[in-house]
């Protein structure tokens, strides 16, 4: 962290928005950098600005606020004030594509992640490295499994001496999560197994708890519900309620539950954690619907209740035609036609 030298208004409010990012309060941190950017433009500096206002679409990005965030972030890029310079332009794609990434819309997510890749330099390893990270899990979750495992051998090339341990994990884990989903599965286990063995709770506990998540995600989806499979499960609701999270990662940790609950033939218990989450009164995306509804369907199939599974299967299918999630589409209107 750099602080500017400038007034001590800006220095407080610079300093209260890095001091609230560390204690994983975004909303606050995302005010106080909008505080610190309005000093900055109050002054004239618009450099600062330019900065701090970076400050707060991280911050609107961590707290969930995904369309804000995309918004603001596209400002930067496009706006009156916007950035040149082929750096911080690539660092604010890679913004824009997760933040269009969580709220759903995949297309736009892929097509920013895509211009941050473009403007990225071999040079830049890392940001090389993150950008083709946004551009793969954008296409991944769209269902453009080819196109995301050309751009995964692209990623794997890009690794070099220089690249951080925790950013390697990153990018086996995401290489796995392809592999996964093109039903690679010897392959997703073996670069998940790769990424687990960089990533470790005493280093960066945040992240541990993500990887334990997201790996036991793609683990149940290629059902394999064994003890390693659990073991994720266990993992990152532990660490979880140590760190705490976001609504999503409650809700994906409720829905892995229920996944490894439907598998274990306990299609009642899936049931009634689906029900919470396709209750919650802040809306998931439309992508995490998606999904409880497919398996909720799914799960009313199981145990014969033929209705609930035609109604939440079809909720499914237009859950994921609203996110861009074509692939899953269709797999829950396959579901839906075995159950005419």
């Amino acid at each position: 962290m750099t602080l500017h030298s400038a007034s001590p208004s800006y220095a407080a409010a610079e300093l209260r928005a890095y001091e609230h990012r560390t204690n994983h309060a975004f909303i606050q941190a995302a005010s106080s950098a909008h505080d610190a950017a309005e000093i900055a433009r109050s002054e004239g500096d618009m450099d600062a600005w330019w900065n701090m206002t970076f400050l707060k679409a991280e911050n609107l990005l961590d707290a969930e606020e995904f369309e804000t965030c995309a918004a603001l972030a596209s400002e930067l890029v496009d706006g009156p004030h916007a950035t040149t310079e082929r750096h911080a332009k690539a660092q604010t794609y890679i913004l824009v594509a997760k933040a269009w990434q969580g709220a759903g819309l995949l297309e736009q997510a892929a097509d920013a992640a895509r211009a941050a890749v473009e403007l990225a330099s071999a040079e830049d390893v890392e940001t090389n490295v993150k950008a083709r990270q946004a551009l793969i899990a954008a296409l991944a979750d769209s269902g453009r499994l080819d196109d995301a495992w050309t751009e995964c051998l692209g990623l794997a090339d890009a690794i070099s001496a220089e690249v951080d341990d925790q950013l390697i994990g990153k990018v086996y884990w995401v290489i796995g999560n392809v592999a996964f989903l093109c039903n690679k599965v010897p392959e997703g286990l073996e670069y998940h197994e790769l990424a687990a063995a960089t990533f470790s709770p005493a280093r960066n506990l945040d992240v541990w708890a993500k990887f334990n998540k997201a790996s036991a995600a793609m683990r149940l989806a290629a059902d394999i519900a064994d003890a390693d499979t659990l073991r994720c499960i266990e993992r990152a609701e532990l660490a979880t309620d140590v760190i705490g999270g976001s609504a999503n990662d409650y809700l994906l940790i409720k829905l892995n539950r229920a996944h490894w609950n439907f598998l274990a033939g306990e299609a009642k218990a899936a049931i009634e954690l689906l029900d919470q989450i396709c209750a919650e009164p802040d809306k998931p995306s439309p992508q995490i619907l998606g999904e409880a509804c497919l398996l909720l369907g799914r799960a009313h199939s199981a145990i014969g209740n033929s209705d609930e599974a035609k109604e939440n299967l079809l909720r499914a299918a237009d859950h994921f035609t609203a996110s861009g999630a074509q692939q899953r589409a269709d797999q829950a209107r396959e579901y839906l036609a075995n159950e005419a």
